[in-house]
């Protein structure tokens, strides 16, 4: 584990860009980007578009380590190369940006109020990939629909049973269970959960390091217990559906809480804008979620 990685990640200024989007989510994500289904023909040049918008993002100077702490990639991001580096080597050695990467293989279908990971086949090859490409740590999204405690406690008894795969791997996991903030219960799912995320942190050993990615909580700085716990290397937060503005506004009323968010950086960005018109738009969006996150 690079420790350089894990004193900026535990203590730096700023925020996670994610940058994750996978096969089910990258149309959509080309979409919004101006760039239409009809541009591609398979896969593969789809994934070509999604690299290319992704170094553009990366590349741009806007995309900073004086705003920006970490990145989280799709795995066919991270065996990609910009300038004739690996992705996550592009991040740390040319921008100073801590790599990371989404492991997760979807969600399964709703039951006891929660939406489980599908199981991650070959999961061990990997993370040892992961390794082998210098990345620093992983993520991984479940989804709690309702209240249901059963259901919770199953999603992070899960979540930190993998979360424990990947430590002993020498990455350090970001735990997501998720709270749709639709939920007419969200409040009370949020109760629930950070008790069992306790409880799960209570069992781990001393030396065992994690990361929590949650929704912005309906009662500001509920989760400052957490992010206060020794095994807790950073608490950042998902967008999860709110605007940019309002996720910006919510996030900054937790203190400690940085923001990981997906859509609400990329909002606003175009294949058809110049550079400069690109950096920009980028660079406005990161000062302001890198203002919400210091607060």
């Amino acid at each position: 584990m690079n420790q350089e990685q894990l004193n900026r990640m535990h203590s730096g200024k700023g925020f996670i860009a994610a940058l994750d989007q996978s096969g089910g989510s990258t149309p959509k994500a080309l979409s919004q980007y101006g760039v239409q289904e009809n541009s591609y023909s398979n896969d593969e040049e789809m994934y070509t578009l999604v690299h290319e918008m992704r170094t553009r993002i990366i590349k741009t100077p806007a995309f900073d380590s004086k705003y920006i702490l970490g990145a989280i990639l799709f795995e066919n991001t991270m065996d990609r190369k910009i300038d004739g580096l690996w992705t996550a080597d592009y991040l740390w050695e040319k921008k100073n940006i801590v790599p990371f990467l989404k492991v997760d293989k979807g969600l399964a279908d709703l039951a006891s109020g929660v939406q489980l990971m599908k199981p991650i086949p070959n999961l061990d090859e990997l993370l040892t990939r992961a390794v082998e490409r210098n990345v620093f740590g992983t993520k991984m999204r479940s989804v709690i629909k309702e209240a249901n405690p059963d259901g919770i406690r199953d999603i992070v008894e899960q979540q930190f049973r993998v979360g424990l795969q990947i430590f002993e791997k020498g990455l350090i996991p970001i735990i997501e269970p998720e709270v749709d903030i639709y939920s007419a219960d969200k409040e009370k799912s949020e109760e629930i959960l950070k008790k069992e995320i306790q409880k799960q942190l209570n069992a781990l050993d001393k030396d065992v390091k994690v990361m929590l990615k949650l929704s912005i909580p309906t009662v500001n700085n509920f989760y400052s217990s957490l992010i206060s716990d020794p095994h807790v290397v950073r608490v950042v937060a998902l967008s999860g559906g709110y605007s940019r503005e309002e996720a910006n506004d919510k996030l900054a009323q937790n203190h400690g809480l940085i923001a990981s968010f997906s859509r609400a950086l990329s909002e606003g960005l175009s294949a058809g804008q110049s550079d400069a018109d690109f950096n920009a738009v980028l660079g406005d969006t990161i000062k302001t979620i890198y203002n919400a996150s210091i607060t």
